[in-house]
């Protein structure tokens, strides 16, 4: 999978980013929560995102 960096909240490795992938998806990166409360299946995931990433995106016209 090739994985392209669209934004970040900033410069380093470690802050939420978004990604594209060559299969025409999206990779979050972010915090995993673990006081959601809801009932995922195992093969799945949640991450936490700020609000502030995704409005970037898309004033970016990234997304």
């Amino acid at each position: 999978m090739k994985v392209t960096k669209l934004v970040s909240t900033c410069d380093i490795t470690d802050c939420p980013t978004i990604y594209a992938t060559d299969r025409g998806t999206l990779l979050v990166q972010g915090e995993t929560p673990t006081d959601h409360g809801l009932q995922i299946p195992s093969h799945e995931t949640l991450v936490e995102i700020p609000m502030e990433l995704i409005q970037k995106a898309i004033r970016d016209n990234l997304i």
